[in-house]
């Protein structure tokens, strides 16, 4: 028993080695992982004391804690059964699939990448490449929904920037969870994203077990109280218009709603607008062509992302104008299911969309761009200055959201013409203004969000003013 062996050297460190893996995975990982989780917790308690709304506990499980959860979650293992008889597996097989599509689905989310990382590199790249404007934040509906209910922000979806900039502007609310597409699941995006709060869906290649998975997914984060961002579109605007909801989400949302529950869903409508859009051209080329498909060259993003970074460093660049958010009038759904208890998901989803239309800011691009339009392309700058006031004075009416400044060193007209011709899309030339020959669909593009907006309903139901504010101020 107390003989001495002899032992290569190779197995010694193999012995030694198998040793300190079993003592660090059963004493000294758990001490390390109980202590990094109560310095998390006590960092997400203190957090929370200035949120609008807290972070929920659902949120900050630990991310196997929840696929375990999701997958052994009853209505789940029906689809499983479902999945496996359907197409002739074993169970075991049809299980092992669900574990792996929830593994797809469930986000790790990282208290200290969303607040100490992702929230000021938002605010960097949007302040450092727009002058943002927000508006309608200080609604009485937006500030007197339940602390209870679960929050939905329900977007139009302009540029890929949409993520960026809501990102910031809601930090004083709660950290949001998106849904993101299959374009995000790249290295190293797919794990920034992951970590952020998203949770990825697929628009392709999906089948029944894998919606039913997705739609427990999204229930659960709901009534546990997570708050969601959504773009119903479910894609980037190709015209520059908002347009008509794909109901998906919103079907989960609602399948998934329990009338006499305590806890509400509340849908707040969001609207956002730029005065440039960097991918406006990839978008315009894909609307006209009629796919969606947006085939961006890694070289031609970096080489702009380059040539932004050295006029800055130069002291030389000039932002792309104004981005603006405007918050539209809450939507309960339990009070949509009691005053319509026989609407259809549709009908939600249109009164949505048509919330999210009403709120669209209008921007000095936008307003010329406009202007331009209604004038056939071509006018003289006086016939220009008639139709803007036009324009304003049906805008006015119809209470839309103008980001228009009447400072004349600001003039909003005067902005406007100067950003269209700096990019080439008018020519300028003394008292006559003319659209570039084959820039009519770009102009058209920015155009498009202010005349939809005189096109849209009137009479939305909101208490709100006229004008948008800086964040620093709001």
């Amino acid at each position: 028993m107390f003989q001495t062996v002899t032992l290569p050297l190779w197995a010694l460190i193999l012995i030694l080695g198998f040793a300190a893996v079993t003592f660090a995975s059963h004493f000294l990982f758990p001490s390390v992982r109980w202590f990094f989780r109560r310095r998390m917790e006590r960092a997400v308690a203190k957090l929370n004391n200035r949120l609008q709304r807290p972070i929920e506990p659902f949120k900050i499980m630990r991310r196997q804690d929840q696929v375990t959860r999701l997958i052994y979650d009853p209505q789940v293992m029906e689809a499983v059964r479902d999945y496996a008889r359907e197409e002739g597996v074993p169970p075991n097989v049809a299980f092992e699939k669900a574990r792996s599509y929830a593994r797809e689905i469930v986000p790790g989310f990282s208290t200290a990448t969303y607040f100490g990382f992702a929230i000021k590199l938002a605010q960097r790249l949007s302040q450092g490449l727009y002058h943002v404007r927000i508006g309608g934040a200080d609604s009485p509906g937006l500030q007197q929904i339940d602390s209870r209910a679960a929050v939905v922000f329900v977007m139009n979806h302009r540029s890929n920037m949409d993520y960026v900039l809501i990102t910031w502007l809601a930090s004083k609310h709660s950290a949001l969870s998106y849904a993101v597409g299959e374009w995000a699941r790249v290295w190293p995006l797919k794990a920034l994203i992951r970590a952020m709060g998203a949770y990825f869906i697929r628009r392709r290649y999906s089948n029944p077990l894998y919606r039913a998975i997705l739609a427990r997914y999204v229930q659960m984060s709901v009534q546990q109280g997570t708050t969601q961002a959504i773009f119903p579109e479910g894609g980037l605007s190709l015209t520059g218009t908002v347009g008509d909801a794909r109901k998906g989400l919103l079907h989960y949302i609602v399948r998934g709603f329990k009338l006499h529950e305590e806890q509400d869903v509340v849908f707040v409508p969001v609207a956002l607008n730029y005065d440039r859009i960097l991918e406006d051209r990839v978008l315009i080329s894909a609307g006209l062509q009629g796919i969606r498909r947006f085939p961006v060259r890694m070289k031609v993003v970096l080489g702009f992302t380059l040539r932004i970074i050295w006029q800055k460093l130069r002291g030389r660049f000039t932002p792309f104008g104004y981005a603006a958010v405007c918050y539209g009038a809450p939507l309960s759904l339990r009070e949509f299911m009691t005053h319509e208890p026989d609407a259809s998901t549709e009908t939600l989803a249109e009164q949505l969309m048509q919330r999210i239309r009403s709120a669209v800011p209008v921007l000095p691009v936008t307003f010329v761009a406009a202007a331009l339009v209604r004038c056939g392309g071509s006018c003289s700058r006086a016939e220009l200055a008639e139709e803007c006031d036009r324009l304003r004075a049906e805008l006015h009416k119809r209470k839309a959201w103008l980001h228009l400044p009447q400072e004349p060193e600001k003039d909003h007209v005067a902005l406007g013409l100067a950003s269209l011709r700096l990019r080439g899309i008018i020519n300028v030339e003394s008292e006559q203004i003319t659209t570039t020959p084959g820039e009519e669909p770009v102009l058209g593009f920015y155009a498009a969000s202010t005349l939809q907006r005189c096109d849209a309903q009137a009479g939305i139901a909101t208490d709100r003013g006229h004008t948008l504010q800086d964040p620093d101020t709001h």
